[in-house]
């Protein structure tokens, strides 16, 4: 089932030509790695997926409908949005944020009810900070904070996630528990779209991919076809080496 394309989308980079129209069809249950150099565009890309950027050209459709012509509200039901930074605008608890996600589902005035702090302990939970519900998100570490942004958007429940850097911060044992969660919300019938830096955990969690080049050009496809060295090597204007370990392909940057 197709639950996010792009049609002749050309993202809107100041000062960048424009670059490949994406038409992109992304289907539910797939896990997305977008990949690239330092501005090639893809926070823009997420945000403009979001809307929360207009494209230069071309339009984002969720199902059947054009993104700009749905409510944001129905937006919110439907797509969340893991940014790779933020900023805290009043001082909360862990819990009261991420209990936000739970914004989109609740009429105007409306307060959060038992089913939902039910949720948003059950995401604190699952992303391992439940011990730090009472804690003001303000004094957390950078990881730490990444994991209750996480867990918001858990708790919110979209169909589709888009998640700038969600490794961003992490350290190793928690990298490899939050691609673990993610893989699960694919199985269980959502879409993962996320920008990575870590070429070896896109190759290793990423069914599909999409690269992005810093003079505009894309090509996207199944994992297995876009991970060849030569484009890689060109993708990011470094030499690698390739071997195999636990059955997936793993890229080492040659030193010289």
């Amino acid at each position: 089932m197709e639950a996010l394309q792009t049609r002749q989308l050309v993202i809107d980079i100041p000062g960048r030509a424009n670059g490949s129209p994406l038409d992109l069809t992304v289907e539910a249950g797939q896990t997305w790695g977008v990949l690239g150099p330092n501005g090639a565009g893809k926070t823009t890309l997420l945000h403009t997926l979001a809307g929360l950027r207009p494209p230069r050209q071309g339009e984002v459709r969720l199902g059947e409908r054009s993104l700009s012509a749905l409510r944001r509200r129905i937006v919110a039901q439907r797509l969340g949005l893991v940014f790779q930074d933020r900023q805290d605008g009043f001082p909360a608890t862990v819990l009261e944020t991420a209990l936000i996600g739970r914004h989109p589902w609740l009429s105007p005035w409306q307060m959060e009810g038992g089913d939902d702090l039910a949720l948003a302990e059950q995401a604190l939970e699952a992303l391992d900070v439940a011990h730090l519900s009472d804690r003001l998100v303000n004094t957390l570490s950078g990881g730490e904070r990444q994991r209750v942004a996480i867990a918001t958007i858990l708790t919110q429940n979209p169909d589709i996630w888009l998640l700038d850097e969600p490794t961003n911060h992490l350290d190793l044992h928690h990298q490899v528990a939050v691609l673990r969660l993610l893989e699960d919300q694919a199985k269980s019938g959502k879409v993962v779209f996320m920008c990575l830096h870590d070429l070896n955990l896109a190759a290793r969690w990423c069914d599909h991919l999409l690269l992005l080049f810093p003079n505009g050009e894309a090509c996207w496809g199944p994992a297995e076809q876009m991970l060849m060295p030569s484009v890689l090597e060109r993708l990011y204007n470094q030499k690698l080496i390739t071997v195999e370990a636990d059955g997936a392909p793993v890229f080492v940057p040659v030193r010289s």
